[in-house]
């Protein structure tokens, strides 16, 4: 009896920390997919005047201070030569491939355009893992997969006078590099503090981003910039480059990937609002349909992988316990 009433406290007890940890983490992560969303209508606020190198690589230059200061002051670690490669990936997804090809690409889109097409971007970083995990899912997942992306085509080719733009196919080709770049900061996030996995990718990052910005700004020098396009690059290149992500990965490591991971399918609908409330974007059928479509079929391929991410987790978190 008296094992039964322990087992039951222990449980009530495990039940209750569940609860105190899953709030916090959901507020976390909610955080950092806000801070996400308003990315399109910022960097779209800040292009006319700054261009898309500053506004797409010039943002790591100023998030490299913040990152560097923040890893000064904790005193953080050097990564390991491993770590190091594989923070390469990181930075070349999502400090520089990402962000200058999308900043190219909303030169000639859109934010509300550019929102539907980045419903892509949970379903690219799944697509990631399982390969670089070498995990076997579901037909359903690829079947999904492959939904959303034709869903994307079509939009873009209506939108496109019946097919994608050049700047439909920098936003894939920039998804597919964040994809990569999220799905291998998360593996490496297990071995390090994922804030400082983003603040390792952008300090990195600095010896190839500083010159190319600096050149930027002697040959296309910024055009009378107003206040939104000097709100918009601060945005970008505060929330969107950094501090978002460590609410983010603040948020994964607190609830867990498979519990937190949903929330990132808001982020789209977000970004709709936003290009509409803020940049006066009229938001269509055509649009709207697009986008529960992309979000249909990003949902499906995330709940296929929800068993391992699940599973992952539990790992995360026997480690965690172990270490303690």
């Amino acid at each position: 009896m008296s094992i039964l009433l322990l087992l039951d406290m222990t449980v009530q007890s495990s039940a209750t920390l569940f609860r105190r940890r899953a709030f916090p983490a959901w507020t976390w992560g909610a955080a950092g997919v806000l801070a996400f969303s308003l990315s399109f209508p910022a960097t779209k606020a800040a292009l006319p005047a700054f261009g898309s190198v500053i506004t797409g690589l010039g943002r790591a230059v100023i998030a490299a201070v913040l990152a560097g200061a923040a890893l000064l002051v904790v005193r953080a670690p050097l990564p390991s030569p491993s770590q190091w490669r594989r923070l390469v990936v990181v930075s070349l997804g999502v400090v520089i491939g990402f962000p200058l090809l999308s900043a190219i690409a909303l030169q000639h889109v859109g934010a509300a355009h550019a929102a539907v097409m980045a419903g892509l971007m949970p379903a690219a970083t799944a697509i990631a893992a399982v390969v670089r995990g070498g995990e076997r899912p579901s037909r359903g997942f690829w079947l999904a997969a492959g939904a959303g992306l034709a869903a994307v085509l079509v939009f873009a080719a209506v939108r496109g006078a019946g097919r994608p733009t050049w700047a439909d196919l920098l936003l894939l080709a920039a998804i597919a590099l964040v994809g990569v770049g999220y799905a291998e900061g998360g593996a490496l996030s297990r071995t390090m503090p994922g804030w400082q996995v983003i603040g390792w990718a952008i300090v990195i990052a600095v010896p190839v981003l500083l010159p190319l910005s600096a050149y930027s700004l002697l040959t296309d020098p910024p055009q009378q910039p107003g206040v939104s396009a000097w709100l918009g690059l601060a945005y970008v290149s505060t929330f969107s480059m950094f501090v978002g992500f460590v609410w983010w990965y603040r948020g994964l490591a607190m609830g867990g990937v498979a519990r937190i991971g949903q929330l990132q399918l808001a982020q789209p609908v977000l970004t709709l609002g936003w290009a509409a409330l803020l940049l006066g974007e009229h938001v269509d059928l055509v649009t709207g349909v697009a986008a529960l479509a992309v979000l249909a079929a990003t949902g499906i391929t995330q709940r296929a992988r929800a068993p391992v991410l699940v599973e992952q987790d539990r790992a995360a978190e026997l480690v965690d316990q172990a270490a303690r």
